[in-house]
Parts: C-alpha cells; structure tokens; sequence
C-alpha cells in the first residue's frame, strides 16, 4: 500500500513538473512580446495572435491546475497518512536498532533493521515530494495569475495602439483622401490585359536616376483585385487548369449554368443594342495569343465578360458602358481565338440564385485575390479571399517565383516617374528621410495644421504654405523629436497568408523606426513627388 502511495506521488510530480515548464515558456513568450511592444517596428496583429495563443495556452494551464487542485485533498490525506506512518516506522526503527544490539541472530536483525530504515526513508521521501507538490501548485496558480494580469495589460496597450493607428489613418482629411484618389487616377492604370499601357518597373528598363543609392516602393498587382486575375488565369492555363478549374478559382458560391438565355440583347452607350453573344465577340479584355490548355484563360474570360454584362444590365434591362470602367467594347468583332472561345462557351454563365452574378476581373492581382468588400466595395457572396500561387508563399522571393499572374508587367511596380531622373521612380535617402519625418510630425498636428505637408514639388491644395523638408525638421526639433537626414536600409513587414504589407521598418541617421503599413502607403501617397506612389495593400521597399 505504501509502494501504491509513492507511485502516485511520482506521477503528479511529474505532471507538476510539466506544467512548470509549460509556465516557464509562456512567462518568456511573454517577455519577448513585451519587448516587441516597447519596440516601434512592433508588428501589433502579429502581436495580437501571439497574445491570443499565450491565452489559450494560459487556459489550459489552468485547467491542468484546477485538476490538480481536485486532487489536493487526496494529497492531504496521503500526506497524513505517510506522516503517520513515518513516525510509527522510525520508533519501530529505533526498537530495531536496540533488538540488533542485543539480538543473538546477527544476520537476521541487520535484515530487519535495514529493512525498517528503508521504510522509513521511503516515508520521508513521500512525504517531502507530497509537501513540494502542494507548495508548487499554489505557486503555479500566483504565477499563472500574474500572467493572466500582465496578458491583459499588453492586450490593452495594442488594443489602444491598433485604435490610435486607425484613428492616424481615419484622420486623413476629405481634401487629402481626394488628393491621394487624384493621384491614383492621374497613373491611368489598365484593368485590362489587353491595353498597352503598362507599368515601366525600374527593376528591368535599365534607366539610371543618376544617383545612388537610391530607394523605390514597389506595390504588387494592380488596385482592382476582385474576381478573375487575367495574369493569373493565363498562369493557371500554361500549368494545364481548364477553364472550369480556373473560374472556380476567382468566384465562390456560383452555379454554371451552360444554357442562359442567348437571347438577351446587350445596350451599349454609344453603339446601340448586340445579342448577349455578339457582344461578348466584341469584348477586347486579354491577348488573343493566350492558347494555352486549349484556349483555357480566354473561355474563363468570356464566361467572366457574358456573366458580367448580364449582371449589369440587369439582364439587357439597363445600359453598359463601353470603357474599362464596365468592359473594354469595340464595334468590330475581335475575331481569332477570342471568337472560338466565345463560342466554345456560348450561353455558358455563372448565377448565383438563378442571377448571374458580376463578374468583377482586372490584370493582375499581385498574387492574391480580395472579397470585393475588402477593397471599399459592397461585400458580395460570390467574390473570395484565397491566395493566387502555385504552391506556399512565405516571402516576397516567394511570391515572386509561385505567384500564378508573375509574368505580369503589372505584377510589382514602382508606380510613377520623374521626367528631371529618367523617367523613373527611384527617391533619394534624404526624399526618404523626409516622408518618414513627415509622418513623425503629422502625427503630433492638428488636422489643419497637417495641410501644410503636402509635396513640396505642387502648388498646395488647401491654399497654404507648404513646408519643404528644412521647415518639417524644424518642426521635430521644437518638439524635441527624432529627425532623420538620411536612410541607410528598409525592410517591409507583410502577411503572407493574407497578402499585405503590415508594417515597414527604416534605419537611418536618426536610429531605427517602424511604421504602420496603412499609415505609412497614405502619407508616402501624400508627399512623394511628382506622382509616385504606392498603388495596393502589398508592398516592399528596394534599395540598389
């Protein structure tokens, strides 16, 4: 009965032990998250999900402790017991060492006698590992508790930096949202595949700014990212999906329906009525040379453009126009391929409900596909997130190496150009340290006195003096703040699994800082120059 004690004491210790450590690497989980946070390139949602985790696991904990506390009784009573019998044991001992001293049978008292010690010092050892298990339990439950404090407390702090971020970037005046808006549109980004204007990366024209080193930004895809990624269809087509595989990858929750009504007519503004099907023929979305898998990407792109313009005409009831803001139309039929996979297709049509649902596409996604209420549209049941590669993607070498839509000139650019620097969009380090600069200010003005740092190289949208980088570092200085006059390096922080950049880090002659992602692409739109800027929620950061 005492072996059957000891062994049962063995075996909680030993759960008491695990659970030891299992505090112990929750105690430094969380004194390296408390060393992230007090770090300003601190990345808070990855934080958040490192918090979240530690709670989990401080839960479990506690239920591992709670079932030890329902065995503290029988502890205690096992206790009294050993204590008992320890005490009856050692004066038994002490009679045995008095019979050996006086025993006529030598060998038979030392049996006796040592087997009564070795009792006795399995009682002390019971009884010692019992008290310990009772003492670290109650010191495991102080210890837990405390976490459970310090976990909550750091769930406040970047609860309340996550708010105050959002509130940096919702503080963006009408006048600078405008602004930034005018200066996306004033790129003239296709959506369209087939359209020659392209983005002109100055990772591959070859054309010098005539200074170095020199810094560029570079978003991936374009800014519509809902729906069918062109790029990406014809990626998925040369690796042998057809075009079945391909819709279902860029739509959710459809029905193909291969008999809609052919006999709708379509009005165009500007051109008049087409049968549904003559006017998918006149649809000039991607290249007609894209062949592969028999002609996969081009019927994916037909039953995209038939299920679109249904859609928005409500089924021939209303007009579509006949630009990239609908589908790129033109009067004679495209003819070749195109024509062959419209056919190949006809009536076929994606419905939701028996609707046809609107088939949003653009060229390049950059790698990822967005819901359509991600991207500031009404959210829709039939637009998905999911990622557009061909295997994981843990980094930008990755993205750039799996991503279906890679051959894309629009798949990582630098959008923008300076005519004084060849056409292109490298920066200086010290235009560089000014953004950052810019951005250490703006946080610490009033939202009047923000308009005072727009770019420097056009006339001030709100009337007012527009401070060059000199007077912004001024400003630093009066209030006893960091200024950097040049950056050494950049690093962008993104997630991978969600395609966007979460924060981007620089080091430079005033140290090291980090900035959110939202809050850095929205004043970088604002001050940079001429009309460079970064174009969509994944970005990095180059230095040549």
């Amino acid at each position: 009965m005492l072996f059957l004690f000891f062994s049962q004491t063995i075996i909680i210790n030993a759960d008491d032990c695990n659970i030891d450590c299992q505090i112990n690497q929750v105690s430094e989980e969380l004194k390296k998250s408390n060393e992230e946070l007090t770090n300003q390139t601190v990345n808070y949602n990855k934080l958040s999900q490192q918090l979240e985790n530690i709670k989990a696991t401080i839960v479990v904990l506690g239920v591992q402790i709670k079932k030890g506390e329902e065995t503290l009784t029988y502890q205690k009573q096992l206790l009294n017991e050993r204590a008992k019998s320890y005490y009856k044991n050692i004066n038994q001992n002490s009679l045995s060492l008095i019979n050996l001293l006086m025993a006529e049978n030598l060998s038979q008292s030392l049996h006796e006698f040592f087997y009564q010690k070795t009792v006795v010092d399995d009682d002390k050892n019971a009884i010692i590992k019992i008290v310990l298990y009772i003492k670290n339990l109650e010191s495991e439950k102080i210890k837990l508790a405390g976490l459970k404090v310090e976990v909550d407390r750091q769930s406040q702090i970047i609860a309340g930096e996550i708010s105050t971020t959002k509130q940096k970037i919702a503080s963006l005046n009408t006048r600078q949202q405008q602004l930034i808006a005018q200066k996306l549109a004033s790129l003239n980004i296709s959506r369209s595949a087939n359209t020659a204007g392209r983005c002109d990366s100055d990772l591959t024209n070859g054309r010098d700014p005539g200074f170095s080193p020199k810094f560029a930004l570079f978003t991936y895809g374009v800014p519509n990212r809902v729906g069918l990624n062109q790029y990406g269809a014809y990626g998925r087509a040369k690796a042998g999906q057809n075009e079945e595989e391909i819709l279902r990858a860029y739509y959710d929750n459809f029905e193909l329906k291969k008999d809609y009504n052919t006999g709708i007519n379509i009005n165009v503004d500007g051109y008049g009525g087409f049968n549904i099907e003559d006017y998918v023929k006149r649809v000039y979305e991607i290249p007609d040379s894209w062949t592969d898998n028999n002609l996969a990407a081009l019927k994916a792109q037909a039953v995209a453009a038939r299920s679109y313009a249904l859609a928005y005409t409500n089924n021939g009831q209303d007009s579509i126009c006949a630009t990239e803001q609908c589908q790129v139309f033109k009067p004679e039929e495209k003819g070749g391929n195109w024509n062959t996979a419209v056919d190949a297709t006809r009536g076929w049509v994606m419905v939701q409900g028996g609707s046809p649902v609107k088939a949003w596409f653009s060229s390049t996604h950059g790698g990822y596909i967005f819901k359509s209420g991600e991207i500031g549209w009404s959210d829709t049941s039939w637009t998905k997130h999911a990622g557009d590669f061909n295997s994981g993607v843990s980094s930008f070498s990755d993205l750039q190496n799996n991503a279906y839509d890679k051959e894309s000139p629009w798949f990582y650019c630098d959008w923008g150009s300076r005519s004084e620097y060849s056409k292109t969009a490298w920066l200086r380090p010290e235009e560089l340290a000014d953004i950052i600069n810019v951005i250490s200010l703006a946080r610490n003005l009033s939202t009047e006195d923000k308009d005072h740092l727009y770019q420097p190289d056009k006339p001030n949208p709100a009337g007012k003096e527009t401070w060059d980088s000199n007077r912004v570092k001024s400003e630093l200085r009066s209030r006893n703040m960091t200024v950097f006059n040049s950056v050494n390096d950049g690093s962008a922080n993104a997630d991978f699994g969600y395609g966007k950049t979460n924060s981007i880090s620089f080091s430079g002659d005033g140290g090291s800082i980090g900035i959110d992602a939202g809050e850095f692409k929205n004043w970088f739109n604002l001050r940079a120059p001429a009309n460079i800027q970064i174009v969509g929620p994944l970005f990095n950061v180059e230095k040549r």
